[in-house]
């Protein structure tokens, strides 16, 4: 179901933000080319991915440095430090973010969660 989050104005270009739309954690992003959605936290450990940073249309993670494509949700990079994490990558895998349609009308950003 479609909800609405924010105003267009309410982010910049390069920008990112949480909300909480009907209980559902997520993270707003806006890209050069648009609007994105994906859940708040890492698939990796659950970080909380709005403490990271926004680089090249990726959302980096602030615990372990796992890289995702905030429009598709892919993972990139998989957590790379400290060093040790590479076990716990074997034994969890690499799983994408969860992406959310987003929609903008009259100024306004809707998200389908």
């Amino acid at each position: 179901m479609l909800r609405q989050v924010c105003g267009v104005d309410d982010l910049t270009v390069g920008g990112m933000q949480k909300f909480d739309v009907a209980g559902t954690a997520i993270i707003l992003y806006r890209l050069e080319d648009g609007f994105y959605a994906t859940q708040r936290l890492c698939t990796h450990t659950w970080g909380p991915l709005d403490r990271g940073k926004l680089e090249d249309g990726c959302v980096v993670c602030p615990l372990h440095r796992a890289r995702f494509d905030v429009r598709t949700g892919a993972v990139k990079q998989w957590a790379n430090f400290p060093p040790g994490v590479q076990l716990l990558n074997f034994l969890r895998g690499h799983k994408p973010l969860t992406t959310y349609p987003v929609e903008v009308k009259e100024g306004r950003i809707w998200v389908d969660v």
